[in-house]
């Protein structure tokens, strides 16, 4: 812990190359040794304005709050009666940033959906993330491996990764989060997250509720069990290289034998497959109806990894090929309806998973780019004070709190619909908001680059520079958005509004005229 103080007076009398020193919010910093491997060059460091001076406003014009942390070898002191007015943050607290958390955070609002149970989960899982997820999820984006074992381990601990597949029989007789909820209360509750949480049990979000609603019971127990303890991973495997939204056109082939049936066939961007030990496969049969059948990692099943632009090496997006595998008959989910039904009826959670995904990456965008815009200055002034800067950070205001208010609605009613139900009166809903919410997602990415300017070219993977989060989601963003639509089955986005028409269609009653 750096105690000494030092006057500004005495800083200032440090200025050259081999003995120089700063204030940056009240620290001291000796930058002697590290001068001259300043990336920007020693004459950056060496401006009057900089060298022994208060270089505060200079340095957030280039760098994030965190680079502070990454240098803090070279904090020699404080300034003398001053305390930093740069707030740290509080793992599982709120942004104080306006408009960066729903309004149901925010003090002094209030909501019809959301209560007191709700603010102690949102804060119990804010804080696991922030401290047990998040310094791994930046090691894993440098490194390109998956999740550590030891988060994926207290995520099952925890019955956090139970909670992800949402509300239902599974959660019966587990306790979450060490008891701050009840199980009654978490059918309200769902968590999301974008980027490295693809690796983080993205395949079992989408890939477990199937088995849960349709298996038979013996299989259902015995994969749940196995899943959601974290030793052996789920994934979805339907997309194929020729068939993304026409679910129809499946080539993988099903050939039904005396002991069950016998597999043959690729799928292709399937999250999670490197790791995963179940896949729960969309396949052809010979009668050309599809059939859902659970297939274990074994012989004959090989996966290779496929680099994607929507996500990291630690999504372990994969191709899959399955050579004469055998599948027991009871690993057939819904084998007394058609497999196409059990499809289309997970589209509703897929849906929801990925849209509040998108939602919550829109907010992270935006409190990036306020905070930027506020730091930022030009022609002398804030960048904030140009009006067309402000126009952009409205326009991305209108679009995720639109979002966010309809996804609250959805499911409010989800929570009290059965799957019938669901589908009969949500899947047009969800297929209009998941069109909504990825257009305005490309949107808001497209115009935080615009807000952080030339910075963009600066940003690089990992930082340390302003805009580097927000530039990995715009790269990532029109294949995400992609992604949502035909890599999980969930159908090409302008399809989705065709989809929400059509349903709005049948139900028009035949007798209404003008």
């Amino acid at each position: 812990m750096v105690s000494k103080e030092f006057s500004r007076d005495a800083v200032a009398q440090h200025t050259s190359a081999g003995d120089l020193w700063v204030i940056i919010d009240s620290r001291v910093f000796d930058l002697s040794s590290f001068a001259s491997l300043h990336p920007g060059g020693l004459a950056v460091l060496l401006d009057p304005e900089i060298a022994g001076q208060d270089a505060t406003e200079r340095f957030f014009e280039l760098h994030r709050a965190e680079v502070l942390d990454r240098y803090a070898r070279l904090q020699i002191g404080t300034v003398q009666g001053e305390q930093a007015q740069i707030q740290d943050h509080v793992p599982g607290s709120l942004s104080s940033v306006p408009y960066a958390e729903p309004t149901w955070l925010t003090p002094g609002y209030h909501s019809p959906y959301y209560k007191e149970h709700h603010h102690r989960f949102r804060a119990a899982v804010r804080k696991f993330v922030d401290e047990v997820v998040f310094p791994d999820a930046q090691a894993r984006e440098r490194d390109g491996g998956p999740p550590s074992r030891e988060i994926l381990d207290e995520m099952a601990r925890l019955n956090i990764t139970a909670m992800r597949v949402g509300p239902g029989e599974h959660l019966q007789g587990r306790v979450l989060m060490n008891g701050i909820i009840s199980v009654e209360e978490a059918k309200f509750t769902r968590i999301h997250a974008r980027g490295y949480a693809d690796g983080l049990g993205g395949g079992t979000i989408i890939g477990l509720p199937p088995v849960i609603n349709f298996a038979p019971p013996a299989l259902r127990d015995k994969i749940v069990k196995d899943t959601l303890s974290g030793n052996k991973p789920i994934c979805l495997a339907i997309t194929e290289a020729f068939a993304g939204s026409d679910v129809q056109g499946l080539r993988c082939r099903a050939r039904r034998t005396e002991d069950g049936w016998i597999v043959n066939g690729t799928k292709k961007w399937i999250t999670n497959a490197m790791w995963a030990h179940y896949f729960t496969v969309a396949c052809k049969a010979d009668n050309g109806e599809i059939v859902i059948l659970v297939v274990e990692r074994g012989e004959g099943v090989q996966t290779r990894p496929i680099k994607t632009n929507y996500s990291s090496s630690t999504a372990g997006t994969a191709f899959v090929t399955f050579d004469n595998v055998r599948v027991p008959p009871g690993n057939q989910l819904g084998a007394d309806q058609p497999g196409l039904n059990i499809i289309l009826a997970n589209f509703n959670h897929e849906r929801w998973v990925l849209t509040a995904a998108t939602i919550g990456g829109q907010r992270l965008i935006f409190e990036e780019c306020f905070k930027w815009a506020t730091q930022r200055k030009v022609f002398g002034k804030a960048l904030s004070s140009q009006p067309v800067i402000r126009q952009k950070l409205a326009a991305m205001i209108s679009r995720f709190e639109s979002c966010q208010s309809w996804i609250e609605n959805i499911t409010f009613q989800m929570c009290r619909m059965s799957a019938k139900e669901q589908a009969r009166h949500l899947a047009g809903q969800m297929a209009f908001l998941k069109m909504h919410a990825t257009r305005a997602s490309q949107a808001t990415a497209a115009d935080a680059v615009q807000i952080f300017g030339g910075q963009r070219h600066n940003a690089n993977r990992n930082g340390p520079n302003p805009p580097y989060r927000c530039c990995r989601r715009r790269r990532s963003v029109p294949s995400t958005s992609r992604r949502i639509s035909i890599l999980t089955v969930a159908i090409a986005e302008d399809v989705l509004g065709d989809l929400g028409v059509r349903q709005a269609i049948r139900n028009m009653p035949a007798r209404v005229r003008l």
